[in-house]
């Protein structure tokens, strides 16, 4: 499907503004200003400072060369490829290699002027300033993605009830009713993918070095690997205990309550309270009763883990459809 993207419309934009403000001013090769804008707008502000910083840099740096080499020596493609030589090494060295095709327009620049003089300094300064100047105040603006977190939060929370929801049907009934467990892949795409976006909000924003949308997808990232060990864990299960009602309830709550708020701990302290009235219960009788008995006894400390887990994350402001829904989450 045909689509432009904000960075598209931006980079379109600027190339054309940059273009008008060097011809306005009368520079020489004022096209390349747009060069320097198209190759200096990136997807987070981060970047595209990175690039544009390593872009001033090398053009200075071959303007400096180009200056020395092809007055020292003489203006021939072959000192052309000389100055290369030495010029990218040096760009590897000093970590700006991004700036080593927009420098060498600037260096092909001075080769066809034939002559260095002040104005054709100026003229590739005032070229190299309109064109990245350009790029960045075009990337002072990114569109929010606080919207598509949120999205993918609740995707990945729907998710996980209904792989809880699973394993309540299954510790009531013992049975396999050909549940296809396509909630698993999709948490794990959707986990990677809201990582990469909240990463990207990250480098969006000079003074912030995490993003709690980030640390809570992390935070599910965890659990969600813990999900994977229990689905196994449980369909081992096929001898019916008394314990399995209880754990089941136990899930079934807390399925209801999965959401971004903090804390877990009033489960953390319910799961306590189940694990001691097992200990209290009556020993198995049977070799099955017993193994059944064992496994939902490794299901609470996985559960445990769970909840730790979640216990440890500060937890995200709900938004308002969720502000009615105090309890605790996990």
């Amino acid at each position: 499907m045909f689509r432009i993207g904000y960075r598209t419309a931006k980079t379109a934009v600027g190339t054309a503004v940059a273009i008008m403000v060097a011809q306005w001013f009368g520079l020489e090769n004022f096209a390349s200003a747009g060069i320097l804008t198209i190759l200096c707008i990136q997807d987070t502000k981060k970047k595209s400072l990175k690039a544009a910083w390593s872009r001033f840099l090398a053009c200075i740096l071959a303007m400096a060369f180009a200056s020395v080499l092809f007055e020292l020596i003489m203006y021939h493609p072959v000192v052309i490829g000389l100055l290369l030589l030495f010029f990218i090494p040096t760009t590897v060295m000093l970590k700006i290699t991004q700036g080593i095709v927009t420098s060498s327009v600037i260096i092909l620049h001075v080769y066809s002027a034939q002559n260095v003089t002040t104005d054709l300094i100026l003229n590739e300064l005032g070229i190299i300033a309109i064109g990245i100047g350009i790029a960045l105040l075009a990337n002072l603006y990114m569109p929010s993605v606080e919207s598509k977190l949120i999205a993918y939060q609740e995707q990945v929370e729907e998710n996980f009830h209904r792989i809880f929801t699973e394993i309540v049907r299954y510790l009531r009934t013992n049975e396999d009713r050909g549940w296809a467990g396509k909630e698993i892949t999709e948490v794990e795409d959707l986990i990677n993918e809201a990582k990469t976006l909240a990463f990207k909000d990250v480098e969006n924003h000079f003074l912030r070095h995490e993003n709690l949308y980030y640390l809570y997808f992390k935070m599910r990232e965890k659990q969600f690997n813990i999900l994977q060990r229990l689905l196994p864990l449980v369909t081992s299960i096929s001898f019916k205990v008394e314990q399995s009602k209880m754990v089941a309830d136990f899930m079934e709550e807390l399925s209801e309550h999965i959401h971004p708020g903090n804390t877990a701990l009033l489960y953390l302290k319910k799961l306590y309270d189940m694990r001691v009235k097992f200990e209290e219960m009556e020993l198995p009788q049977t070799r099955e009763e017993f193994e059944a008995r064992a496994a939902l006894f490794q299901f609470l400390k996985e559960m445990e883990d769970y909840l730790l887990i979640k216990s440890s994350f500060k937890g995200i402001r709900p938004n308002k459809e969720n502000e009615m829904n105090t309890e605790e989450a996990n």
